[in-house]
């Protein structure tokens, strides 16, 4: 056994040791814009932040963000993530001018009255842009830099990922990796570049997908259910796993430790559960199966004990989505439909969503909000 693996079981095991720090447990979901292609009547921005309010929820994540929208979460309480869209990745890595037209258009107006924590430049771009990939840190770069010339420094820059995009594997957690070739052309560097600003990693990370494409694993582990043998241990590290979403976060925290930073915080920005489908043979889709993993997730989110590696946890959430997409009358249905909310913006779980305050003794803050992640894993 060499020396480095020796040293980085050693640090793992002490992962799995240290508790952290005083942290903020925040709940929130992304919204998605809703326009008349998605709704017959889409809601004001000033509804969305009402609902916002109403559910309890003190973080929202604007996957395509506009001024309008911003500016209805002016003297919240809410907590703003914006993301990039990834078309304007290569521009911003071209000219820092560009990433100042961003900033003068989304944030300037608005910050610091409205609470924009992360600014997320792309989602997801080595699936949905590889050509754009290697245009991501020096994005990245710019608007950290332009920020920094603004005058603004509470605000962080990261980029989102998606766990099943770049996670090897994710049991056990303790060998999970990032994969090639992202891993030197990508991650590497950028992971240098978010221990130096102090950003986090943020991260796609769906149970579901990895469920579906596992057979072998229970549906309960991977709904939050608790039973007497519904485990999984990590030999290496020697701690137990009792459902999937703590696996895969973990999986994430001991790739980045292979990787030399395992002090990087973590930010799960999406996650859910499908309510329906498209697909018949998605019978797991279902408003049953959905509400449990929601509610099992909030319990997990507020019980204070975070994963076995990282015992100050996950303090912040995003669950993928606010609402559903409205079906147009007469055609089929195609998509899976993952709202906490009906198109109408009804409710349509029992469930609170309201963050809570806790305090764990020593270590540093981290953040954790959720994603979208499907991926192949050995669990036995």
């Amino acid at each position: 056994m060499s020396f480095h693996y020796f040293s980085l079981t050693f640090s793992l095991y002490f992962l799995s040791l240290v508790a952290g720090a005083t942290s903020l447990t925040a709940i929130g979901a992304t919204y998605s814009p809703s326009t008349t292609a998605t709704h017959l009547r889409p809601p004001s921005p000033e509804r969305i932040s009402a609902l916002a309010i109403s559910l309890g929820m003190n973080s929202v994540r604007l996957e395509q963000p506009d001024p309008t929208t911003v500016r209805a979460f002016l003297y919240s309480n809410t907590t703003l993530l914006l993301n990039v869209p990834n078309s304007l990745v290569p521009s911003m890595a071209a000219n820092r001018s560009n990433a100042f037209q961003w900033l003068y258009t989304m944030v300037v107006p608005f910050f610091p009255r409205v609470k924009i924590s992360i600014i997320s430049v792309g989602n997801d771009i080595l699936e949905s842009s590889p050509e754009n990939s290697s245009f991501l840190l020096p994005a990245m770069e710019n608007v950290h830099l332009a920020l920094r010339d603004l005058g603004i420094r509470k605000i962080s820059v990261s980029t989102t990922f998606s766990f099943i995009n770049v996670i090897t594997s994710f049991f056990p957690p303790s060998a999970a990796q990032f994969r090639e070739p992202a891993l030197g052309n990508v991650i590497s560097p950028l992971l240098q570049f978010l221990r130096d600003t102090n950003s986090s990693f943020l991260i796609n990370v769906y149970p579901y997908n990895v469920y579906r494409m596992r057979s072998e694993i229970p549906i309960g582990y991977a709904l939050f259910q608790e039973h007497a043998f519904g485990f999984r241990d990590d030999l290496t590290t020697g701690v137990r796993y009792r459902n999937l979403f703590d696996v895969m976060i973990d999986a994430v925290i001991c790739a980045m430790a292979i990787s030399g930073h395992e002090n990087i915080p973590v930010v799960v920005t999406e996650t859910g559960w499908p309510s329906s489908s498209g697909d018949a043979g998605e019978v797991d889709a279902n408003p049953a199966y959905a509400e449990l993993y929601l509610k099992g997730l909030v319990r997990h989110l507020r019980s204070g004990i975070g994963t076995p590696l990282r015992k100050e946890g996950v303090a912040e959430t995003y669950i993928y989505e606010m609402f559903d997409k409205e079906e147009k009358q007469g055609t089929a249905k195609q998509n899976r439909t993952w709202g906490i909310l009906y198109p109408n913006m009804t409710n349509k779980y029992n469930i609170d969503f309201s963050g809570l305050t806790r305090t764990i003794s020593g270590g540093r803050h981290f953040w954790v909000s959720l994603i979208v992640g499907s991926i192949g894993l050995s669990l036995l």
